[in-house]
């Protein structure tokens, strides 16, 4: 059964950014990607580094460390070193707050 946690307003999180939350004692990088809202793990999944500290490009998540990057909406990897996929939240706005759907 999941749940859903409030993150925060959906107006904190301009087109084009990124942003780190602890949730449940999990680091979670949440996107605003030309108005829609994803959110995954924010530990890339080759070098433990932020993926929060790294760079937007579209749909595309690259990390700081050693440029790897990952597809947001999927988690899958889609640049060199990383091969692991991210872990991925359902995101839900409601009422103009950014909610995450959590197991458990």
């Amino acid at each position: 059964m999941s749940r859903r946690v409030e993150i925060c307003a959906s107006a904190e999180l301009a087109p084009g950014s990124v942003r780190r939350f602890e949730v449940e004692g999990q680091a979670v990088a949440v996107y605003n990607i030309d108005g829609r809202f994803y959110a995954t793990s924010d530990r890339c999944t080759h070098g433990n580094a932020s993926l929060s500290d790294g760079l937007l490009e579209g749909e595309t998540i690259e990390c700081d460390l050693h440029f790897g990057g990952f597809h947001v909406p999927t988690g899958k990897p889609v640049a060199p070193p990383c091969f692991e996929p991210l872990q991925t939240y359902p995101v839900v706005v409601l009422d103009g707050v950014v909610h995450l759907e959590m197991d458990g």
